[in-house]
């Protein structure tokens, strides 16, 4: 990744090129999110080895239970919520950052 210079502060500006859809990337976090919220809230334990049992437990668990479900959150929806987001901020005043 080349570097470039930007601005008249020459500040070093690294290019990151993402790929344009990165849904697989999303759900891996959603993934994690669940895990942190079911097997590991509370932060009570006292050993590697009682992570490593509730990690095993919960993927047990999860993989009896977890379903495929019907996404229904479309592109209309996401205009919309972008629109109503967008009105929402241009109607707050904003202060000046020192």
């Amino acid at each position: 990744m080349p570097d470039c210079l930007v601005g008249e502060g020459n500040h070093r500006v690294n290019l990151i090129h993402l790929p344009r859809h990165a849904s697989w990337l999303d759900q891996a976090e959603i993934y994690f999110s669940v895990v942190q919220r079911k097997a590991l809230t509370p932060n009570d334990f006292t050993s590697l080895d009682q992570i490593r049992e509730r990690l095993a437990a919960f993927e047990t668990r999860y993989n009896t239970i977890a379903r495929p479900f019907s996404w229904k959150f479309t592109r209309a929806d996401l205009h919309d919520l972008i629109r109503r987001i967008d009105a929402h901020h241009n109607a707050q005043p904003h202060a000046r950052a020192a």
